[in-house]
């Protein structure tokens, strides 16, 4: 099953022989991925609406696999899984805001995993912060383009680190070690916003007198100099 290069990517980080929640799974391809592939040995697919819920019923019945083996579900973020029934969880295609809500819903079954394998499509700082003030860590990243967008893709493990600083927060602090040939384009993105920022700013004179503006002006700057190494 061809994934994309986004999902493909997700699938990548998952640990041989997980038993993994895809939350949101829309059509339940992760899910179906995960099993033929042999990297999970089960998969929870849950996905909050009806219409996503049966097209993913669908999509397993039509891959000939059984409920043993793919659960899909029908219920709200992580709320349809016991805590240990899965050690993986895959959330894919949701804002980082609503990323942190659905894990802070279920502490108790967020206790018993083992990893997070996350793609927000917004907010990767704050979901990056959160990953840290609630003692776990990056322990990998990756960056996927997929009909000319770029992904974040985020593997969080247990174990307190160290925060990074604010500017790793948004690059992303293994991606900077790695960096991946797409890092460029990714800060680039990063860039592209902050201007698009300055240039609404400067359209007052007062906006453009203020903390702010100076606080953007030097983030641009600073974001710039991370396009070189």
């Amino acid at each position: 099953m061809n994934l994309g290069d986004r999902l493909q990517a997700v699938a990548d980080f998952v640990p041989q022989g997980s038993r993994v929640a895809d939350i949101g799974t829309d059509h339940g391809y992760l899910a179906v991925e995960l099993v033929k592939s042999g990297k999970a040995k089960f998969v929870v697919a849950s996905d909050k609406n009806t219409g996503p819920y049966e097209a993913a019923v669908r999509t397993v019945r039509e891959n000939g696999l059984a409920d043993n083996v793919i659960s899909v579900r029908l219920g709200d973020g992580l709320k349809r899984l016991k805590p240990g029934e899965v050690d993986t969880v895959c959330i894919a295609g949701m804002g980082g805001a609503l990323m942190v809500e659905i894990l802070e819903g279920s502490p108790d079954v967020v206790e018993t995993l083992d990893t997070l394998i996350l793609q927000p499509q917004s907010a990767a700082p704050e979901l990056r912060r959160w990953i840290y003030r609630k003692h776990w860590h990056i322990e990998d990243e990756s960056l996927a383009l997929d009909d000319g967008r770029i992904y974040e893709i985020i593997m969080a493990k247990r174990g307190r680190r160290k925060m990074p600083e604010q500017l790793m927060l948004e690059i992303g602090p293994v991606l900077w070690q790695k960096k991946p040939p797409l890092l460029r384009h990714h800060i680039e993105a990063l860039l592209f916003q902050e201007r698009r920022v300055a240039a609404g700013m400067e359209k007052s004179d007062a906006a453009k007198k203020s903390k702010k503006y100076q606080a953007v002006i030097r983030h641009i700057k600073e974001l710039g100099e991370h396009l070189s190494w």
